[in-house]
């Protein structure tokens, strides 16, 4: 089962995840507090995941099988991820946690021009990652424009 993570460090004014979800899964008391989740509404959309401008929120699965678990990320880069790739999975930091493999990529289309990268990963390590790295001929096409 999907549920939503967040992890705002800040308290900063903001609230992009809470006007997106439909559900009332997420509230912000006030404007710089962070976010409280309400997970008995959460209907596991993935909206707030595309619409956090700090990418904070993500939706986690723990049963996705005996193990692994998968996280939802927002993901801004060309070229799109494939299905089936092996990626480095990234902690806050931008530290290798472990080895991901793409299950499924959501498009941009369905959020504004975000897409939404879901990650397979050990089980034990999922509430670590937080995104995953670009390859290195990603990078490099990118620093040689």
């Amino acid at each position: 089962m999907r549920i939503i993570f967040i992890d705002c460090p800040q308290e900063i004014p903001c609230n992009p995840c809470q006007s997106a979800c439909a559900a009332g899964a997420i509230q912000v008391p006030s404007l710089t507090e962070r976010p409280r989740i309400l997970p008995e509404k959460c209907v596991a959309c993935g909206n707030c995941v595309a619409a956090c401008p700090g990418q904070a929120c993500f939706l986690i699965d723990e049963e996705y099988s005996e193990t692994e678990a998968t996280i939802e990320f927002p993901f801004e880069f060309l070229p799109v991820p494939e299905q089936g790739e092996l990626r480095e999975a990234r902690d806050n930091e931008g530290q290798t946690v472990c080895l991901g493999r793409v299950v499924e990529v959501l498009p941009r289309n369905r959020w504004h021009g975000t897409m939404v990268v879901r990650l397979a990963v050990p089980k034990e390590l999922v509430r670590q990652v937080r995104g995953m790295a670009r390859t290195a001929a990603e990078a490099q096409e990118e620093g040689g424009m």
